[in-house]
């Protein structure tokens, strides 16, 4: 029965790219019936004619589906067959438009060959996945742990302020930028496809919107003449003692992209962001899921020949090896993570999080800590601990959205080694966010706190927006904390000339400004940015919703439109405190047991 499993994979395989391309969202549990793009509070979903409907499909239909599917495979193994059955599958699921499924399938086909050999997966278990447990159990990724030397974990020191007038590093942080080559001012900004505001959607018309001069609040992403103008600020707005980059240079366009389209992507943005900072600003990148394709294919380094990683490591190094030392892009060109010592006293990580996250379909191969990734970061960690160095960590997915034994690990190896990491900065979920990390004895003390930056692009209607962070500075004894934080947004509003359209058409702003939305500390009224500072104001969110309520507001990069309360706010501030998986698992049991209805959605943007 081999083929029964695999076809069962490859439609799953299929149908979660797609359901990437139609549904991006965030995640947290949801009441029933709630839609992801209601928490979004943005604009609603069903504004952008998303045709995405797989939460209508009941348990029984879903299986009926598979085991359609794959009988009909049964005494078929070509993988034309296979790939044209799971595009009409996907078409007549309504999961997307005929042009998208068609496309993500021929797409994925081959380059998934050896994973579907390697796997198992029986279609309960695929519905397990895509509607929940109640629908069948989903358990190929084994449990597993990574070894801590026997080295006693040193007695740990509360962090205190810097004296005043100690030394600060300014370091900005870039992630998420999506330019998308296609992107045509007065294209349609309300399309079917998964992407719009491209010359493929058409132009607007009288009674439609039109994709503007600088970006649009729509589910699309970014011309390249935003983020030249970024960049061109950012050089003005400097000096900067080092820049953190986390990845997600290409569009959302993955149903049709190609090597060759990623790599002119990669180097572009690559040689512009070194033309605009300068040769004396070190950038330390790190890996995005959508810098491969097809999306999230991120082969471990078992994988070896065409199918492997090595087409797109190998041109990071050779674009990045202005700004890393050699022995990182050793590691770069293996993994696509590494270290470098950004200065004295102070270690940089970058982590490939594509190695955590559910939607990499090679970890159905084998999900044990791939390319022994975080027993890497424990023998980095013990070493910087021995010689007294302090250690950021930088990557793309937070920690708490990935694989659960994967987040356990690094939940696990944070505890052991909180005095030694004093920063964590990911991307991914285009908001302004952050998750917390407690002791693993009481689960009540903070020892950690991982910030998540708002994107650069407006992916799904958002300012553009970027993240100053204030860390203790270089000189001996510096904590290297982050001692405060800024966010910087792009108002499209304002700079696409929509404010004022009494003369007819919008006239955008030749020069648009990007403005300080809010700095951190005077904010929310913080003396310091500690893990202890965070964990208090998560509780001032319960308390006080008009405190909340700002947070909201910056979480979106100010646009929008809606509040948040009730179940939305108890969800997200459980999120908060959540920056392990299995911790998100609990918040679901929470609600369920104070009688509310409630669905989980893990869900992240694809």
């Amino acid at each position: 029965m081999p083929s029964v499993r695999l076809s069962a994979l490859s439609v799953f395989t299929v149908i979660s790219l797609v359901w990437c391309l139609a549904a991006p969202g965030t995640s947290y549990p949801l009441q029933d019936e709630t839609d992801i793009a209601d928490l979004r509070a943005v604009n609603p979903m069903h504004h952008f004619q998303v045709r995405f409907s797989w939460h209508n499909i009941s348990c029984p239909l879903c299986k009926a589906l598979f085991t359609i599917v794959d009988v009909a495979l049964l005494s078929d193994t070509n993988m034309e067959h296979v790939a044209r059955a799971v595009g009409e599958a996907c078409i007549r699921l309504h999961l997307a438009e005929e042009k998208v499924c068609r496309e993500i399938t021929e797409l994925f086909r081959d380059d998934f060959i050896r994973a579907l050999q390697e796997s198992v997966l029986w279609p309960s278990e695929a519905c397990g996945v895509l509607l929940g447990p109640s629908c069948g159990h989903f358990d190929i990724y084994a449990p597993w742990n990574v070894t801590l030397p026997k080295v006693p974990k040193p007695p740990v020191v509360p962090p205190t302020p810097p004296k005043p007038g100690s030394p600060q590093s300014r370091v900005l942080f870039l992630t998420d930028i999506h330019w998308d080559a296609q992107y045509a001012e007065g294209s349609a900004a309300d399309c079917k496809e998964p992407l719009c505001c491209r010359n493929e959607s058409g132009r607007a018309s009288w009674k439609s919107r039109g994709a503007g001069y600088w970006g649009t609040y729509s589910k699309c992403d970014l011309p390249l003449r935003t983020v030249e103008n970024l960049l061109q600020k950012l050089a003005k707005a400097g000096p900067w003692d080092w820049v953190y980059w986390t990845g997600d240079i290409p569009a959302h366009n993955v149903w049709s992209q190609t090597r060759a389209q990623q790599l002119n992507e990669l180097t572009t943005i690559s040689k512009l962001v070194r033309k605009h900072l300068g040769p004396q600003v070190t950038v330390y990148p790190a890996v995005g899921n959508h810098e491969s394709t097809p999306v999230n294919s991120f082969p471990p380094p078992f994988v070896h020949g065409n199918r492997s990683s090595h087409w797109l490591y190998d041109t990071m190094a050779e674009e990045w090896a202005p700004w890393l030392p050699a022995e990182a892009l050793e590691t770069l060109r293996r993994g696509g993570f590494y270290t470098a010592q950004v200065q004295s006293g102070l270690r940089v990580v970058s982590l490939n999080m594509n190695f955590c996250a559910r939607e990499n379909f090679w970890l159905m191969v084998n999900s044990t800590d791939p390319a022994g990734q975080l027993q890497w970061l424990v023998h980095i960690l013990q070493e910087a601990e021995n010689k007294g160095e302090k250690v950021h960590i930088i990557g793309h997915i937070p920690p708490g959205l990935c694989l659960s034994s994967w987040s356990w690990n690094y939940y696990h190896i944070v505890n052991r080694y909180e005095s030694t990491i004093t920063g964590q900065f990911f991307g991914h979920t285009h908001l302004d966010e952050f998750q917390m990390f407690y002791d693993e004895e009481m689960m009540s003390r903070p020892v950690g706190v991982a910030y998540i930056a708002p994107s650069v692009t407006t992916y799904i209607n958002l300012n553009p927006g970027y993240r100053v962070y204030y860390v203790d500075g270089n000189y001996s004894g510096s904590s290297r904390l982050v001692l405060d934080h800024e966010t910087f947004i792009l108002n499209l509003t304002l700079a696409n000339g929509y404010e004022d359209v009494s003369g007819g058409l919008p006239k955008p702003v030749p020069d648009p400004a990007w403005t300080l939305l809010y700095r951190a500390s005077q904010a929310y009224g913080l003396s310091t940015l500690f893990p202890s500072n965070w964990d208090s104001l998560i509780q001032v969110f319960n308390k006080e919703d008009q405190v909340f309520q700002h947070f909201w507001y910056f979480r979106h990069k100010g646009h929008v439109s809606e509040p948040c309360k009730e179940v939305c706010k108890s969800t997200l501030i459980c999120f908060l405190h959540s920056g392990r998986y299995d911790l998100l698992q609990q918040c679901d049991l929470l609600y369920r047991a104070k009688g509310q209805r409630a669905r989980s959605v893990r869900k992240t943007l694809c």
